[in-house]
């Protein structure tokens, strides 16, 4: 009984220890660096205009309208949803998914008047695992560069040069493909219209 007892208290005294260590100092510990050296990814990486918050640079948004850049397809809830992130989970034999991508490669053609041997690239007619990526391919912003530009009343080589200037590269330099942030691509061709 007594080996018990002893067993049962150092038990005992390793879960309160852990419980303290494991969920108050690290968990501390981590909010204090993450504040000190990223604020704003620790913060959500939001964008802010006219001091009000307008979005996050890590969460893509429903672009609809023909004077913006369009970000990828999303699956994610009604689309663009951040609290139901999550890919159609369709497969590459999917019948659903074949027909979705059809259709949209349709819509994206028509939509950005363009003749059908132009191809297309993937990530403007399927979605990310996410469905919130908010990158799109270099490709696809200057495949959609020519609509942007004429519905805004803008020369084609201004918004070039702003895809150009909004470009991120591979990450870690190595990593992916450059892309354009849709968000951040979208609030400063707003900015030149005013």
């Amino acid at each position: 009984m007594k080996d018990l007892m002893t067993e049962l208290r150092i038990s005992l005294a390793a879960v309160i220890s852990l419980a303290i260590i494991l969920c108050g100092i690290y968990p501390l510990l981590v909010r204090i660096c993450a504040q000190g050296f990223f604020p704003s990814q620790a913060n959500g990486s939001l964008i802010m205009r006219s001091n009000k918050i307008v979005g996050s640079s890590l969460i893509s948004q429903g672009f609809i309208d023909s004077q913006y850049f369009h970000p990828r397809p999303s699956s994610a809830g009604q689309g663009y949803d951040p609290v139901a992130s999550g890919g159609s989970n369709l497969g590459p034999i999917s019948k659903k998914l074949v027909e979705d991508v059809k259709q949209r490669v349709v819509d994206f053609r028509k939509e950005n008047r363009l003749p059908d041997n132009v191809p297309i690239p993937a990530d403007a007619v399927t979605g990310s695992a996410s469905g919130l990526d908010p990158h799109i391919s270099v490709k696809n912003a200057l495949l959609q560069a020519p609509r942007v530009a004429k519905i805004r009343g803008l020369s084609e080589k201004t918004v070039l040069a702003e895809i150009e200037r909004y470009t991120e590269g591979r990450d870690l330099g190595f990593l992916g493909e450059p892309g354009v942030n849709v968000l951040i691509l979208n609030m400063e061709l707003d900015k030149i219209l005013k």
